[in-house]
């Protein structure tokens, strides 16, 4: 580490100068930047202030969705990226990763997510590097029994591993960050000291600030209701989703409800499919936009009139911090949400947007119609929503709580 004066500081504001200390800090991952997006939309973004504030960056991760880019190095924003080599099955990757890692000679290691590749990375560094270099874990979502291991098509031997890894990571690191209030509890019911445990949920994943433009026009949606649905779809039960919609659509006949993105799973997509078809919204309503490159996404979100984002009541919900709702509220989408886990945090009732209960399908059906027939309401809400977004959850302002955590 290196110690200098910064005339200004980004990550506080840079209202006043400050003398800081230089790292140089690695961010490790499971995965690449796709089509996953923890490494993208958290990791990166996250990168992208510490570097500007003069801290050395690097990502490593092994791309086993995209194998064709292993090996590839580049930079982005000043960050350096590297995708390591898949040869040698899991051990070999995990010594790429460890190799890559330690070449950089940092002075902190952040692990993202204790699971899989990341996770074999911060047991191995802890038992040999631990006294030379800060470990820091992270953790956005709970992976274990009642998380990802019941919805995952993990083998049974994978699920005991992940279930095993997920807790030794959580209490073997010098700070852990986690994205939501419930994985802070968790990690405190673990034994985790609260000082180690640093609050970092997620900003949005988008940038935001790109106009509407001719997006409604070019969809055919000029002069009606737009809807949008905005999610992975496996957060809730589609029956629910496709009764809010009928119950709209009786009140706005000329109700468009544009859809973006793919889906996590494809049975899911389908399912949901076929229930809009039984219906005839799929055919009357949906405007399907599938997946849409991050560049598009800000222009596409913002012509819509309002947001839904349903979540059923379980622990993987609770436990997550959606980054699509960030997107959603970042530019100026009023959302009507679930109540479930983070939202509220992001949904402030009748200041953001409005929540109901989950499951509470009438309730959420009047307050869409109700803000598709406002529109003074809808550029309020909306309005306060981007600010909400920028004022509490900015990149630069997370950032500085992982330099906290680096800093210890």
């Amino acid at each position: 580490m290196s110690t200098g004066l910064r005339l200004t500081c980004s990550l506080d504001g840079g209202a006043r100068p400050c003398y800081s200390v230089t790292m140089r800090i690695v961010m490790v991952g499971p995965f690449g930047f796709h089509p996953k997006k923890t490494m993208r939309a958290r990791a990166f973004r996250l990168a992208r202030p510490l570097a500007a504030c003069g801290h050395d960056v690097a990502l490593v991760m092994p791309p086993w969705h995209t194998p064709e880019e292993a090996g590839r190095r580049w930079e982005e924003d000043g960050v350096a990226v590297q995708y390591v080599s898949l040869r040698g099955g899991v051990l070999g990757t995990t010594r790429a990763l460890l190799q890559a890692t330690l070449a950089f000679r940092p002075d902190v290691v952040h692990c993202f997510k204790p699971k899989a590749y990341s996770g074999l990375v911060g047991w191995w560094l802890w038992h040999r590097h631990r006294r030379r270099l800060r470990l820091v874990v992270d953790s956005d979502d709970w992976e274990g029994w009642g998380g990802w291991n019941d919805n995952a098509p993990y083998s049974p031997l994978q699920k005991r591993f992940f279930a095993w890894q997920e807790r030794w990571g959580l209490t073997h690191q010098h700070a852990l960050t986690v994205a939501s209030r419930a994985l802070q509890s968790l990690a405190w019911a673990q034994g985790v000291p609260r000082a180690q445990v640093h609050y970092l949920p997620n900003g949005a994943g988008i940038e935001p600030g790109i106009p509407a433009g001719t997006r409604r026009e070019a969809l055919g949606l000029a002069g009606r209701p737009v809807l949008l649905l905005y999610s992975r779809l496996f957060e809730f039960d589609a029956g629910r989703l496709v009764a809010i919609l009928q119950q709209v659509r009786a009140a706005l006949p000329d109700l468009a409800v544009l859809a973006v993105g793919a889906g996590l799973y494809e049975e899911d997509a389908a399912a949901l499919r076929r229930q809009l078809a039984e219906t005839g919204l799929l055919d009357r309503a949906l405007v399907d936009a599938g997946w849409v490159a991050e560049a598009e996404l800000p222009a596409l979100l913002a012509a819509a009139d309002v947001g839904l984002y349903l979540m059923d009541d379980t622990l993987l919900n609770r436990t997550k911090c959606p980054v699509k709702l960030a997107d959603m509220l970042a530019v100026g989408v009023p959302v009507v949400a679930e109540a479930v886990g983070q939202v509220p945090e992001y949904v402030v009732h009748r200041e953001t947007g409005l929540l109901r209960a989950s499951g509470d399908v009438e309730g959420l059906a009047a307050d869409l119609v109700a803000l598709l027939e406002d529109a003074a309401l809808r550029r309020r809400l909306g309005h306060q929503a981007a600010s909400h977004i920028e004022r509490h959850f900015s990149w630069q302002r997370l950032a500085a709580t992982a330099l906290e955590a680096y800093r210890g």
